[in-house]
């Protein structure tokens, strides 16, 4: 309400109460003149009221600032109602433009007719400023002071408003840095950091400014584009941005490379909403890394049905465990002299519900990918020893079984361990398992893998190089690393005697092996031919469907090996 009193001709009655007050606080008429400011007003804001006396005070505030003072001023008198908002003015003190919240109130005469303004401020820069940085953690990425998800969200939001208006494409590029965790575990956090942030910077260079270059997170980014006349002006950007990425970054004196995988989803053809654009931009990213990396891929409907197949592959992977899906076959690995069985590769299988029985093939790969594959390792060594215990138990005299190991398993550093609390757990010794590895987990970390296989040769367990020949070959590790079986990789044998070139190759292997005293494994034997010509040149032990398939445990039982 209004306050209704005449303002008093003896100033000095307000003078006296103001000046008690520690926030300013100034009084006008009706043009806007000031009439009184209390000592705060004058101390904390560098004015003098002698020099400001029956003026609007414009000769100390910017035009601009003064054309909005005049006009607050204008609205309490129009109104005859208090106002507050907030509000830039110049401190003359301070020499600067400071933030503050401003309380306006008429004085009116017994009638209600407005004759005078009162007001105060408060001067609110630091709170203002909080509430900035506030805002900006909030929105921005700490890191590379790019937007955040919470930010580009609205952006994007904006760009389809703006896109659906004026009927104009819009494209949301998924950007995931190919092998940043080999740069960021191998040289450091820090290192990282500043990669990700130089990176940052390149990307916001090729942009247009009314673009969007965003973090998603991790080691990926969002670059959002709009007003695009057509689909190629984002190929053309997500080109720019894989080439822009090809030139090397210096980083604390190290010259790193890096390449980037991109996903282009387009609105409105992939969709029309920010979450089905993000979605499928992100499926065609899973697909150019699954396409060599380094490229980019636009989103196809077909991606996203292959999506769906994969999560749903994914959430039941996830359940086969805790609902007994899994389960073990094993195959023969038949030793010439003799005919019998010297050993039985472990071979997994997904008796998955409504699908049947499926192979490793179609599952390893989503396994690794998910980490899936390190309670599916633990449990198929659980299981492959606890059958070694039903078998010494029922008397068969037993040779060892092979389990596959792959790079990520082999990695660990609690393998050996958690091997060792296996055996213990189970009761079996290293004796009975054989680990086959494959070339490529040979040649990182040298000296950690030289340690790993001598902890677990001292269990008495051997080493076998599966697909011998068709991985990384540096024969080198032959010598230096305790390996004691090498297995021919079946595409060798496939079209032996007739394919000289294999021939050539496994005769290599064979002459090779001997020489350094490696046992040799043939694998994918399935005729008479192919064990006819490896055996003539030195191949004793053979694995394939000549001698039998993958079979149960109640079929390798009744057989008898």
């Amino acid at each position: 309400m209004p306050t209704n009193y005449l303002f008093s001709s003896d100033v000095s009655k307000f003078q006296e109460l103001i000046d008690l007050l520690p926030i300013a606080i100034f009084i006008k008429d009706t043009e806007s003149k000031l009439l009184a400011i209390n000592k705060a007003c004058e101390l904390q804001w560098g004015l003098s009221f002698k020099d400001l006396q029956g003026t609007d005070a414009s000769q100390l505030f910017p035009p601009a600032q003064m054309e909005h003072f005049l006009a607050k001023d204008q609205e309490v008198f129009e109104s005859g109602c208090q106002i507050d908002f907030e509000e830039t003015m110049w401190n003359a003190t301070l020499k600067q433009n400071r933030m503050v919240h401003t309380f306006k109130k008429p004085i009116c005469d017994t009638s209600g007719k407005p004759l005078y303004l009162i007001g105060m401020f408060v001067d609110i820069t630091e709170r203002h400023m909080a509430e900035q940085r506030i805002l900006e953690m909030a929105t921005y990425d700490i890191l590379t002071g790019l937007p955040n998800r919470a930010l580009l969200k609205d952006r994007i939001e904006r760009a389809l408003e703006h896109g659906n208006r004026n009927r104009e494409r819009v494209a949301v590029l998924f950007i995931d840095l190919d092998n940043f965790k080999v740069i960021n575990d191998s040289l450091g956090h820090d290192v990282g950091d500043k990669l990700l942030q130089a990176v940052a910077a390149r990307f916001v260079s090729i942009v247009r400014g009314e673009d969007t270059v965003a973090r998603q997170g991790g080691d990926e980014f969002i670059v959002l584009l709009s007003n695009l006349e057509s689909v190629f002006d984002a190929e053309a950007v997500a080109q720019k941005i894989l080439n822009a990425l090809q030139l090397h970054f210096l980083i604390d004196g190290k010259e790193l490379h890096i390449s980037g995988s991109i996903g282009i989803s387009l609105f409105p053809d992939d969709g029309e909403d920010i979450w089905t654009l993000l979605r499928n931009s992100d499926i065609a990213m899973y697909h150019a890394k699954k396409n060599g990396r380094n490229n980019c891929e636009f989103f196809k409907p077909e991606m996203n049905r292959q999506a769906k197949e994969r999560h749903s592959m994914e959430v039941a992977l996830r359940n086969a465990l805790k609902r007994d899906e899994l389960l073990l076959h094993y195959q023969p690995i038949v030793n010439v002299n003799g005919g019998k069985a010297d050993g039985f590769e472990v071979l997994l299988r997904w008796q998955r519900p409504g699908d049947g029985l499926i192979y490793p093939v179609k599952f390893i790969r989503l396994a690794e990918e998910t980490g899936m594959i390190i309670p599916i390792g633990e449990w198929l060594m659980r299981q492959s020893c606890l059958q070694i215990k039903a078998w010494e138990k029922q008397g068969y005299e037993f040779p060892r079984l092979a389990i596959n190991l792959s790079a990520i398993q082999f990695r660990q550093k609690t393998l050996v361990e958690n091997i060792v609390r296996i055996l213990d757990e189970t009761g079996v010794t290293g004796h009975y398992l054989t680990l086959e590895i494959t070339e490529s987990e040979l040649i990182e970390d040298v000296e950690e893998t030289i340690k790993t296989l001598r902890q677990l040769s001292e269990l008495g367990i051997e080493i076998s190089i599966d697909d011998f020949g068709t991985g990384y070959s540096n024969l080198s590790f032959l010598k230096r690393y305790q390996i004691n079986t090498l297995k021919i990789d079946r595409s060798f044998v496939r079209d032996i005697p007739d394919d000289p070139d294999d021939t050539a190759i496994i005769d290599a292997i064979l002459v090779m092996a001997h020489a350094l005293g490696l046992q040799v494994i043939a694998e994918g034997v399935e005729n008479e031919q192919q064990l006819a010509y490896l055996a003539l040149h030195g191949c004793t032990r053979f694995q394939g469907f000549y001698f039998s398939k993958p079979l149960p445990a109640i079929e390798i039982e009744k057989k008898r090996w």
